[in-house]
């Protein structure tokens, strides 16, 4: 894979640039859930996403590029998303079961939003090395301030937050993927969703 560019080559500055981008990332999507990423041509993700070639390469110089920008913009979703989940996780206004059912139900809804990337990225290990390393770093972040969130929690066993910390985090990642990547039926996802809540749930609470 070609060392990839942090930016496009032309900034998409105006709306319908940056309009024209994101056909370009929507469409590249869709190729290589389609085609797969090694028939996942450029010339195809131009097409599908109604630009010409030449278009395209003013943006993106090959299909490493494009798909190092989808990585990019799935990290900031997913870091955003944490970001907010841990707010909810801090205040404490919910109860632990109510505050755990809102972070699997957001990050299930993340993930559903481009499955095919996600195996892309993940299950076919496509992810850009550049951003391998930006990936860690964010986890051992995520560790860090979900320990000591729930430290902060009376309704959090009192034992060690940072071991905690971990298997939620990677507990949370791991299946979330898992239930939308495998595609189950939509009874058995649900049914899954609950089953990890109540499954951190006994793992968590205090009155264990």
């Amino acid at each position: 894979m070609a060392t990839p560019r942090a930016k496009p080559l032309k900034q998409p500055l105006q709306q319908r640039s940056r309009q024209t981008v994101q056909a370009i990332l929507e469409a590249a999507i869709q190729v290589f859930e389609v085609h797969g990423y090694a028939a996942g041509t450029t010339s195809r993700i131009a097409q599908r996403a109604g630009v010409s070639i030449g278009s395209l390469y003013q943006y993106f110089p090959n299909k490493d590029e494009i798909l190092f920008a989808l990585a990019q913009q799935h990290l900031a979703e997913g870091l955003g998303l944490s970001a907010r989940l841990l707010e909810t996780l801090r205040q404490a206004n919910l109860s632990l079961e109510a505050t755990l059912r809102e972070i699997v139900s957001s990050m299930i809804a993340l993930h559903k939003i481009n499955p095919g990337l996600h195996r892309l990225l993940y299950e076919e290990a496509l992810l850009p090395v550049g951003l391998r390393l930006t990936v860690k770093e964010a986890e051992v972040f995520l560790i860090q301030e979900v320990a000591r969130c729930l430290s902060l929690r009376p309704d959090v066993s009192s034992t060690d937050s940072q071991l905690q910390a971990y298997f939620v985090v990677h507990t949370i990642e791991h299946f979330t993927h898992k239930l939308v990547i495998d595609q189950p039926s939509a009874q058995f996802q649900k049914a899954g969703e609950e089953e990890m809540v109540q499954m951190l749930l006994r793992y968590l609470r205090a009155d264990n």
